[in-house]
């Protein structure tokens, strides 16, 4: 009788490895539940604008993401077809990323989150261009796709298929982390004010980081 271990440990897509993205999942879910500029304005807009209006707005910071991921996976198919050494170390410094991450979450200060006091009405044009242009300026977005993605990609399958099961991976979690942001913003802004529970959030945030990048390393030492 197969074990699902075992399943696991042999089953394989062929763009794809099962395993991967079963370490890839909650990772990223941790990275898109991080505390950052955009969740804090889906807040915003919540509070302010509705939850319908936040997470229609929350669709500009996807349009950000997919051009970056596209960016991403161009760049990785190069490195893929000159340098594997390379390409090592840059899903090693994807680690190291995840790990500082998680270090940064977890002596994240606590100060109350300040909420945009201006109640005028914005289209929900306006609320997508903003979460647009704050994700396109944000660095720690844009490590995500260059230094995040890349170490769940397995050099011996297509760069260009991984990259869209991930990315889409990706983007399908960071809209269910809109509307969730967006709910908090309607139902629990009080609490999120409290710097005790911000801190809670933060360091349950730091724990996933932190334990995905151990096991993406463990696993790394062990192929």
């Amino acid at each position: 009788m197969i074990t699902l271990q075992t399943y696991i440990k042999k089953y394989k897509w062929n763009y794809m490895e099962l395993s991967t993205l079963l370490l890839f999942i909650p990772a990223c879910f941790a990275l898109n539940l991080a505390p950052g500029p955009n969740n804090l304005l889906s807040i915003n807009n919540a509070a302010y604008y509705g939850f319908a209006r936040s997470c229609a707005g929350g669709l500009g910071r996807l349009l950000a993401f997919v051009i970056m991921i596209v960016l991403a996976s161009f760049g990785l198919a190069v490195v893929l077809q000159t340098s594997e050494f390379i390409f090592s170390v840059i899903k090693f410094a994807g680690v190291a990323y995840l790990l500082w991450l998680a270090y940064q979450l977890w002596k994240a200060p606590t100060d109350e989150f300040k909420f945009d006091s201006n109640k005028k009405n914005n289209s929900i044009a306006k609320l997508a261009r903003q979460e647009f242009f704050v994700a396109a300026g944000n660095p720690k977005a844009i490590l995500i796709f260059t230094a995040f993605l890349p170490q769940f990609v397995s050099p011996q399958l297509p760069a260009s298929s991984q990259f869209l099961i991930l990315g889409s991976l990706f983007l399908l979690l960071e809209f269910i982390a809109i509307m969730l942001y967006a709910w908090l913003g309607l139902h629990m802004k009080k609490l999120l004010k409290k710097p005790h529970a911000k801190k809670v959030f933060n360091r349950m945030c730091s724990s996933l980081l932190a334990s995905a990048g151990i096991g993406l390393l463990v696993s790394q030492k062990s192929h």
